[in-house]
């Protein structure tokens, strides 16, 4: 009569063998996310809208701050940049003033990740609001700036705290600190705004100089130097 194995014996040899697997072979790890893709500037003036705040020539990477906008079917991309570890926004405004704004911001929190949260202006405070209209959203924070991507849609339902974005409005660009993933003051106090209202089917490149650089570009500064030169030039009576 033929022997067989007894049920111990096979028990022993399919745990050394499940040992073994475990030990030659580690678990999987889960797949890496994909990478933030870096936003491209070269499409500026072509394919989306962009405007640049800080030195000259600057671009995403190196901007005060920086947006982009650009249509894709029913919806606006945005591109969102600005130099901080806090927070970085763009405005929705009927005038140049805070106050009954429709606000996107990009929020960097405690645990490193950068949210895309929805806010409204009650004068010169902004109230977070729960219904949020921005999908696709990605966000990271790296080289101690905040960048973030998202989508909403051009069309919305009627609401006072959501635009619709098929009409053109002033642009209010902000950006600031950030404590335990809550916004604080903006880091300016009087953060850059769009010349005139902005129309999403018209792509333009604009760029705006940071204070920094304001300075020996206004009109009254430049008189003022002409004047200087012309006084040294021609010497006192």
């Amino acid at each position: 009569m033929p022997r067989h194995p007894s049920p111990f014996l096979m028990n022993v040899e399919n745990l050394r063998t499940f040992l073994f697997s475990v030990i030659s072979y580690p678990f999987p790890t889960a797949p890496p996310v994909d990478p933030f893709a870096k936003i491209r500037v070269d499409d500026c003036g072509k394919t989306k809208g962009c405007f640049r705040y800080g030195k000259p020539g600057c671009n995403a990477e190196t901007c005060d701050y920086f947006l982009s906008y650009r249509r894709i079917g029913p919806d606006v991309e945005f591109e969102l940049s600005a130099d901080t570890d806090g927070w970085v926004a763009v405005g929705f405004s009927s005038d140049k003033k805070m106050g009954g704004d429709d606000v996107m911001a990009c929020v960097h929190d405690d645990n490193g990740r950068v949210r895309i949260q929805h806010f409204y202006n009650v004068g010169q405070w902004a109230k977070e609001i729960q219904r949020n209209p921005a999908r696709d959203e990605e966000g990271v924070f790296e080289n101690n700036r905040v960048t973030c991507r998202f989508k909403r849609p051009v069309y919305v339902p009627r609401e006072e705290t959501i635009v619709d974005l098929h009409l053109s409005w002033y642009y209010l660009f902000a950006w600031g600190p950030a404590i335990q993933g809550s916004i604080t003051r903006h880091d300016i106090d009087s953060p850059p705004v769009s010349e005139r209202v902005v129309s999403i089917y018209k792509y333009e490149d604009i760029f705006m100089p940071s204070a920094a650089y304001q300075t020996f570009s206004s009109p009254f500064c430049l008189l003022l130097i002409v004047a200087l030169t012309f006084y040294l030039l021609m010497g006192t009576p």
